[in-house]
C-alpha cells in the first residue's frame, strides 16, 4: 500500500500488517498543536519531537519498525507542518517556548512518567524537559544532539540586533510576496538546504507536511512552504555551555543518545561529550554511535530501529 503526496506524488510504503496511524490536533490558546498518533490509543505514548523547520514526517519511516504495540505521538511543532503559527508579534524562542509546548500537552492529557524521543531541536527540548520536569521523565531519546545549540556569549551577543531585524522583517512578510514553486523545484531547495543530510525522497516525506498549494485568490499556481519564516531566526535561542552543562546536572532519567557519525557539522564535538558526561553523573545514559547522517532516524531507520526499541523494553 503506498501513500500519495502533494500532487499526486507517490511518496513510499506506508504500514505494517497491524499498524495504525491518526492525524490528531491538541488545543492551544493561539490555534492547535497538530500531530500524528501512531499505534494504540488506549496507552500513553512517547512523545516524538522533530528538528529545527522539519515536522512530524520525519519519524515516518522509523516508527513503523518498532513493535507494533508501541505508541507515539509526534507532534509538528508551533509554525511547523500543520500546526497553527504563532500570532503576529510573538517570537520563536525556539528551545524555550518548545518546553513550554510541551508542558501544555502533557498537563492537557494529564500524563505523568513520560517519554520523550527527538532528533536535532527535538532532541534539545527532551534534554532540556527532562532537566527542567526531572520527576516526571522516565526516559528520553535524543538523536544526534545532547543539548540546545552552545555558542560562545561573544557570538550571541553580536548576533542579537540582526536576530531582531530579521525576525520583524520576516514579520512583515505579506502571503503575496512570499515565494511560491512548482513541486519538483520545491524538493530541489528542500534537498540543497540539507546539503546531503536527506535524500530526494525522503524530502519528498517531509514535504507532505511541509507544503501547501497556493490559494486560488493569488491567481498564481505552485506551492509555499508551510512553516513561519520566522523560524528562520534560530540565532536568539542558543546557550553557552556553562548553561547547558548546568540543565544536563538536572537530568535523572534514562537517557539513550544516538550520535550520527559524522552527524551535524555545526557543532563542536567536545561541547556535545561534555554535556553527556555531565548527565552521567545523575542519570543512566547510553551513547550510541552509528554510521550516517544527522537525519539517520529518516534515512538510515533500520540502523537505530533495534537499539530504541531494546531502550524502550529493557529500560
Amino acid at each position: 500500500m503506498a501513500e500519495t503526496g502533494v500532487n499526486g506524488h507517490q511518496i513510499h510504503d506506508v504500514l505494517p500488517p497491524g499498524y495504525k496511524v491518526e492525524e490528531i490536533e491538541i488545543p492551544v490558546p493561539w490555534g492547535h498543536v497538530a500531530g500524528r498518533w501512531w499505534g494504540p490509543r488506549d496507552k500513553q505514548p512517547i512523545i516524538a519531537i522533530h528538528g529545527w523547520q522539519d515536522n512530524a514526517g520525519t519519524w515516518d519511516n522509523l516508527i513503523p519498525l518498532l513493535p507494533v504495540t508501541t505508541s507515539v505521538l509526534c507532534i509538528d511543532l508551533p509554525g511547523h507542518g500543520l500546526s497553527t503559527h504563532y500570532p503576529t508579534g510573538m517570537l520563536y524562542y525556539i528551545f524555550w517556548d518548545g518546553i513550554v509546548l510541551l508542558r501544555r500537552i502533557v498537563q492537557h492529557f494529564g500524563w505523568s512518567n513520560i517519554t520523550l524521543m527527538g532528533h536535532s531541536l527535538g532532541g534539545a527540548l527532551s534534554f532540556m524537559y527532562a532537566a527542567s520536569f526531572p520527576s516526571d521523565v522516565e526516559k528520553i531519546i535524543c538523536v544526534d544532539i545532547a543539548s540546545p545549540a552552545v555558542r560562545e556569549p561573544a557570538t550571541m551577543v553580536k548576533t542579537t540586533g540582526s536576530s531582531i531585524d530579521k525576525v520583524l522583517q520576516y514579520e512583515n512578510l505579506s502571503i503575496d510576496k512570499t515565494p511560491c514553486y512548482e513541486y519538483e523545484e520545491m524538493i530541489d531547495i528542500v534537498c540543497d538546504a540539507y546539503k546531503g543530510s536527506i535524500s530526494r525522497e525522503n524530502c519528498k516525506i517531509l514535504m507532505k507536511r511541509g507544503m501547501m498549494p497556493v490559494p486560488a485568490h493569488l491567481k498564481k499556481t505552485g506551492y509555499f512552504f508551510r512553516r513561519d519564516p520566522r523560524l528562520k531566526v534560530s540565532g536568539l535561542a542558543m546557550m553557552s555551555l556553562e548553561t547547558a552543562l548546568e540543565y544536563a546536572s538536572k537530568v535523572t532519567c534514562k537517557v539513550l543518545n544516538i550520535r550520527a557519525l559524522p552527524g551535524q557539522r555545526w557543532e563542536k564535538l567536545n561541547y556535545y561529550l561534555d554535556v553527556v558526561d555531565k548527565m552521567r553523573a545523575t542519570a543512566d545514559v547510553q551513547l550510541v554511535e552509528v554510521d550516517g547522517t544527522h537525519h539517520i532516524h529518516l534515512e538510515s531507520p533500520e540502523k537505530i530501529a533495534s537499539i530504541v526499541e531494546e531502550f524502550l523494553e529493557e529500560y
